[in-house]
């Protein structure tokens, strides 16, 4: 018999009233059952109820076991989740306080560096603090601030003598003609132990190459073939003649070339480069040709560099079509121009007149997807003044603006000239006032292109105010600097003026003082 249960649709709850009761079958005999009083509480975890046949007894209710692990895999999850973020909580903090501790040291490391503070704790500095600050004075070549800054790294107590950051600091030294500085860190590096290789005498060369004491280079040479493992290379010798061939030394050139084939060193691309490039500056085209078929001989591959170096021999010297056809054969040779072989081609069409070429050039770029480069808007924006085009000069300025590419002194002397030939001294002001609100750093070059166009214009209060701003700026006048306002004042038949700057320019000495005139 089926058991009887309250009604399907029972009263709600209400207060002072008596519990409901249900009715349940139990061996043939109802049994009234009360129900408990509802109360109001959170739900602890699902039940399910057991069914009864016909024939049943009882009706019970169970929790479900698949319910109950659920709430159990539940809280254990959340109490996962809780300690994950308490734990990501303290390793910020902690990590927020170490990155303070680091930041706070570099900055009293570079205070050190820069001398803004005494040398407290100076020899515990932070190891990557001082490395950075050596690199970036190497690389800038500002050889006075890396050394005092390599000395402030030798006193560190982390410090131990590095081959590699003393003959990085002797090409900086080079590159700065300061062979003795480097000779000095040579002998120092083997003071300290340091294993001396042919990399740090090749660096020592150079920098007495550089300065064109070929003597003290040339015994230094002769030093490395009697050292152990400091033999001279390739390369040693590339560096030296490279040295030599930019004083036009040439019979110095053939004889380290026959040294080197005497001690069995082949050339390599990179001494056929410098070869090349140079033979091509000097306008010597047969012994350019020359070193060329030599190359090819040696089964030594030309790349674009070699390209590039004859292709601008020839139109640097107005053989445009000569040019042409190098340009054609070594493409067939299966070498691809780069954005520097397009950069020649628009400097020698430019300067040529040829403008219809120089298009055709750009077009090429556009199509090929070439992106510009400084040197390219540099080119294209002297070609277009030169020619007095200064709308399309103006266009491709602004255009490389907003390419994000910062001008340089170059662009800046580019649009001077420019607005000096066409006589437009409010376009100067214009350049003035962008240099004002830009970054670019003067050199005296700009000043002496500022100065020629102010003369030409015949405006020599301007003029003379160059020298100052000059001198605000910490850039010396030269000699261009002092002749350029002679010959403007000179035309302008200011003779008085041009007197007193004659006498300068005549005296080396009082120019290198950077003595001005009394107007």
């Amino acid at each position: 018999m089926a058991s009887l249960a309250s009604s399907t649709y029972p009263r709600p709850p209400a207060f002072n009233q008596r519990p409901a009761t249900n009715l349940i079958l139990v061996q043939n005999t109802i049994v009234p059952v009360r129900t408990p009083e509802p109360e109001i509480q959170p739900r602890k975890r699902p039940l399910s109820v057991s069914s009864s046949n016909d024939n049943g007894k009882i009706l019970t209710v169970i929790p479900s076991e698949k319910s109950e692990r659920r709430g159990i895999l539940d809280l254990e999850k959340f109490k996962e989740i809780v300690e994950r973020e308490r734990k990501e909580e303290v390793n910020r903090k902690i990590a927020s306080k170490k990155a303070i501790s680091v930041i706070l040291r570099r900055e009293a490391t570079k205070a050190v560096i820069d001398k803004k503070r005494g040398p407290i704790n100076s020899k515990k500095l932070l190891p990557r603090t001082v490395l950075e600050a050596l690199h970036e004075r190497a690389t800038a070549l500002r050889w006075e601030s890396a050394l005092k800054v390599f000395e402030l790294l030798r006193d560190q107590m982390w410090y131990r003598p590095n081959v590699g950051v003393y003959i990085k600091l002797i090409v900086m030294l080079g590159k700065c003609k300061q062979p003795e500085k480097a000779h000095e860190l040579f002998q120092a590096m083997i003071d300290e132990g340091c294993e001396v290789n042919h990399q740090a005498y090749t660096a020592l060369v150079s920098a007495y190459g550089r300065s064109g004491l070929f003597d003290k280079a040339f015994s230094l040479l002769e030093e490395m073939k009697n050292t152990p493992n400091c033999h001279p290379d390739v390369n040693t010798y590339s560096i030296l003649i490279k040295s030599c061939l930019q004083v036009y030394a040439f019979d110095k050139v053939r004889s380290l070339l026959s040294d080197m084939s005497t001690q069995g060193i082949r050339p390599n691309i990179v001494t056929y480069n410098t070869l090349i490039d140079t033979y091509g500056k000097a306008k010597m085209f047969a012994e350019m040709e020359s070193t060329l078929v030599k190359m090819l001989g040696e089964d030594c591959e030309p790349d674009v560099w070699t390209m590039n170096s004859t292709i601008r021999a020839f139109g640097n010297s107005g053989q445009l079509e000569t040019m042409e056809k190098c340009y054609e054969k070594f493409q067939r040779a299966g070498i691809e121009p780069s954005i520097s072989t397009f950069n020649i081609l628009l400097n020698c069409y430019g300067k040529a007149g040829n403008y219809e070429k120089m298009s055709a050039v750009m077009e090429y770029m556009q199509k090929y997807h070439y992106s510009w480069t400084i040197v390219t808007y540099n080119i294209v924006i002297d070609a277009f003044g030169r020619a007095g085009d200064l709308k399309q000069m103006e266009y491709l300025f602004r255009l490389m603006r907003s390419e994000r590419i910062k001008p340089s002194c170059v662009t800046l002397c580019s649009l001077v000239r420019a607005y000096g030939q066409a006589r437009k001294p409010e376009k100067i002001g214009g350049v003035l006032r962008f240099i004002e609100n830009s970054e670019v750093m003067l050199d005296t070059v700009f000043f002496n292109c500022l100065v020629d166009a102010y003369g030409k214009l015949g405006c020599f209060a301007e003029m003379k105010g160059v020298l100052e701003t000059m001198e605000h700026r910490g850039c010396k006048p030269d000699k261009i600097t002092y002749r350029t306002m002679v010959k403007a004042y000179s035309i302008g038949g200011m003779t008085n003026h041009a007197k007193d700057l004659q006498d300068i320019v005549e005296s080396a000495e009082e120019t290198h003082r950077g003595k001005k005139p009394d107007f």
